[in-house]
């Protein structure tokens, strides 16, 4: 997670929040299906690295509350393809190409993000097939 987020009033804004804001911290690489973590939208990079193909699940809102606008940044660094998809489809929807519930892949070398547009919806957006 980016260093002093989220702040809360009565933060006061030091160099090291401000420097923060730039850049992304990039997390370990996952070599397993991987559920984001709150502290994930916080100008987070999120390396997928396997050989074989993996998932990328975006939580439902109950588990995990996004605040809306967030956005979650995949980069896929195995040869595995990374399939970008709802933990509960029924509940959470993703939408890409357009306003089609979707299950978007990436392949190597590849990134993507997803964006939380309502409480239980996110469009992916970027190298998706």
């Amino acid at each position: 997670m980016a260093t002093g987020f989220p702040a809360v009033n009565g933060d006061v804004f030091s160099a090291t929040m401000y420097n923060g804001l730039v850049a992304y911290t990039v997390n370990a690489d996952q070599t397993a299906d991987y559920t984001p973590v709150l502290a994930d939208g916080y100008q987070a990079l999120i390396s997928m690295n396997k050989a074989t193909a993996v998932n990328f699940t975006i939580p439902t809102n109950a588990s995990v509350a996004y605040p809306t606008g967030t956005v979650l940044t995949v980069l896929n660094k195995g040869a595995g393809a990374v399939t970008i998809k709802a933990v509960t489809s029924g509940t959470t929807t993703v939408l890409s190409a357009g306003a089609v519930a979707a299950q978007p892949t990436l392949a190597q070398y590849k990134t993507a993000a997803c964006i939380k547009v309502a409480t239980d919806t996110w469009y992916v957006v970027g190298a998706i097939a």
